[in-house]
């Protein structure tokens, strides 16, 4: 939120008042460019924060559910045969989803 906030607040201040934007601060460094440059560190934080919240919270899940989707699977598997002209049974890793 805290990103698309910034770049939202970046593009209304550049559009409705420049001369605020291109207030100098040092040499030919102004405040608008500053605000743009800035842009990209809270872009690198944002997607650092995305990262480490689908390592500790999203992909946990997604390993317990693909491992129960095996187990399930493997049961179906040893309990019944597959009917006639079903083709080959499942194998382990062509149904699921790869994370990265």
């Amino acid at each position: 939120m805290l990103s698309v906030g910034g770049f939202l607040l970046y593009v209304l201040l550049s559009s409705f008042v420049p001369a605020v934007m291109n207030q100098p601060l040092f040499g030919r460094l102004t405040l608008g460019l500053t605000l743009g440059l800035g842009q990209f560190a809270v872009m690198g934080v944002t997607a650092w924060c995305y990262v480490r919240h689908m390592r500790t919270r999203v992909d946990p899940l997604a390993r317990g559910l693909r491992s129960r989707l095996y187990e399930t699977e493997s049961r179906r598997g040893r309990s019944a045969a597959p009917p006639q002209g079903a083709g080959q049974p499942l194998q382990h890793g062509t149904r699921g989803f790869r994370t990265w």
